[in-house]
């Protein structure tokens, strides 16, 4: 039969941001495919070396919509590594506490899209439905449902009270039973089972290969988390259970972000219960002293690499961020070979896709 080739995108019912690809197909089996990136390029990296420390925070928050909060906390530490000071423990708590809220909103969004994309529209309703209440208690601690505005260099820019926590508790006890039935419908609905078991194995010498990291790296064996690799802190004193898979398909990268997801409750709940009490804030220089530093940490989707070089001014000599999208986009088209057309959409939202940080 022969081969006819498929644009989609950069605008197209399957993608919430511009990426284009080309499909080759032959009847209903796909053969390949190819990937353009670049259309919402912003030049961010050189950006920041053209704002002082402080000014790139809000630059910074801007990278990715989703995980936002993530970024300029690895940025911050970065920043904080340089000047030679050390945050207040509660900050460090507050600043990981937004950082679970956040993985916990991107992975109910994630599983939203692809249950959307295969279908099941109700999963889809209820995981959005349980999304908005974490987003909630984002918008109450900080001000903000998305851009959160919570770091600055030398801290965090609110404190939690009482009447706050106990407000957290009680929304994460419920999404805790959400989750769980989120966590029985994809082990026993068939239909989820159908579109996803077996679609678009992974091998770990592939990921190893891509330099793929984050859940998708997870799903196929490769035991990789910077919450306990790296450990920022506090995570060097919170126990993290890192969730790993061996099939390697759709339905395995399912899985690992659904446990995941309980496990960014249960760290949530740990950390509002032993969050020390104390200021939230040190005063920080504007000046960084010269030097050069890398810092690691895990958001939503993988490896977050942060490379930062001072010249003693007060703006970045350089800063060179790596964000875990652009490797996972690069084994796209390896996935969409020897697939069937209708499993695009699955292939496409397993990778979960984040174009605006991977061009940044």
């Amino acid at each position: 039969m022969d081969k006819i080739s498929i644009p989609i995108g950069p605008q197209h019912p399957l993608l919430k941001e511009p990426l284009s690809m080309m499909v080759d197909i032959s009847g209903e089996k796909v053969l390949g495919g190819s990937l353009r990136l670049g259309y919402v390029h912003r030049g961010i990296e050189r950006l920041a070396q053209q704002r002082t420390y402080v000014q790139n925070i809000h630059l910074i928050e801007r990278i990715c919509g989703i995980c936002s909060h993530v970024h300029t906390t690895t940025y911050c530490y970065a920043v904080e590594a340089l000047l030679g000071i050390e945050i207040p423990p509660r900050a460090q708590y507050i600043r990981a506490l937004m950082c679970e809220l956040e993985r916990i909103h991107s992975h109910l969004l994630w599983l939203g899209i692809l249950a959307k994309h295969i279908g099941l529209d109700t999963i889809f309703m209820h995981t959005w439905h349980d999304r908005e209440m974490v987003l909630d208690i984002m918008e109450e601690v900080s001000g903000g449902r998305i851009s959160h505005a919570a770091n600055q260099i030398g801290g965090v820019r609110f404190d939690l009270d009482e009447e706050k926590g106990e407000m957290i508790r009680k929304i994460l006890i419920k999404l805790h039973s959400q989750v769980e039935g989120l966590l029985d419908v994809i082990e026993s609905e068939p239909a989820a089972i159908a579109r996803t078991k077996g679609v678009a194995p992974i091998s770990p010498d592939l990921i190893k290969a891509y330099g793929v990291v984050g859940p998708i790296a997870r799903a196929s064996g490769v035991d990789v988390d910077m919450r306990r690799d790296a450990s920022l802190p506090p995570y060097d004193q919170l126990e993290v259970k890192v969730i790993t898979h061996s099939d390697g398909d759709a339905w395995a990268r399912t899985f690992v972000r659904v446990e995941e997801t309980r496990v960014s409750l249960n760290l949530c709940e740990t950390i509002i219960r032993e969050m020390p009490r104390g200021d939230v804030v040190v005063h920080a220089p504007r000046r960084v002293p010269e030097g050069e530093v890398i810092i690691r940490s895990e958001a939503p989707r993988g490896e977050l690499f942060y490379y930062l070089r001072s010249d003693g001014s007060d703006k970045p000599a350089r800063l060179k961020v790596r964000t875990p999208t652009l490797a996972a986009l690069s084994l796209l088209p390896v996935q969409l070979s020897e697939i069937n057309v209708a499993d695009i959409p699955v292939v496409l939202a397993g990778v979960d896709l984040c174009i605006a940080c991977a061009d940044r």
